[in-house]
């Protein structure tokens, strides 16, 4: 006879158990022996430091090569194939921007500081140049604004990754230059503490 108590905690149990399945090790081979999504997960967040790393280093690239096409003409000029005349409002400014937050970013060099100067200058060439002739990116032509300024706007959060020029004069290359740890944070791991 099943008294309330019973049927609640039998069917307690049952959810448990569905929720958390037994381990089976024939799955084990078909997923990276670590037995699921868990494995890959895991092996996923190991990558992360670099997979942040290369997404920084194109990031970069793509925004220094626009600065360089604006300034110096290469890789087909800027707008209209030429270069902006020097001091203009604001061409010639983002043009700068562009080359040097660009290349301090692919370098992962002031990532943070760079990153956010350059989601400013995509940010305002957004409102002041795409955003007045409509509404949306996809209508306006602001595409490549709207996506450098976010693409920044999440390195100012995350930071630079792995290969990172930063690491390096912290004296953290690899994965551990995206932790942010102060000399006494360091010292304490370094030091073991006995009783």
């Amino acid at each position: 006879m099943n008294t309330p108590s019973t049927t609640s905690t039998t069917s307690k149990q049952s959810a448990q158990s569905a929720q958390n399945p037994p381990h089976d090790p024939s799955l084990a081979h078909n997923t990276g022996g670590t037995g699921g999504a868990s494995g890959l997960a895991g092996r996923l967040d190991q990558s992360q430091p670099y997979a942040l790393g290369v997404f920084r280093i194109v990031v970069g690239l793509l925004f220094a090569c626009h600065g360089a096409a604006s300034l110096f003409g290469v890789l087909g000029g800027g707008m209209g194939g030429g270069t902006v005349p020097v001091g203009t409002w604001p061409g010639w400014y983002a043009a700068v921007i562009q080359l040097g937050a660009g290349g301090l970013v692919l370098l992962g060099l002031g990532t943070r500081s760079a990153a956010f100067l350059a989601s400013g200058s995509m940010a305002y060439a957004y409102f002041k140049v795409h955003q007045p002739e409509s509404l949306f990116p996809l209508q306006n032509g602001g595409e490549t604004a709207a996506l450098f300024a976010w693409a920044f706007v999440l390195l100012v959060f995350t930071g630079p990754g792995a290969l990172a020029l930063d690491g390096l004069f912290r004296g953290r290359v690899g994965a551990g230059a995206t932790e942010s740890r102060t000399g006494e944070e360091r010292e304490e791991q370094a030091t073991p503490v006995t009783a």
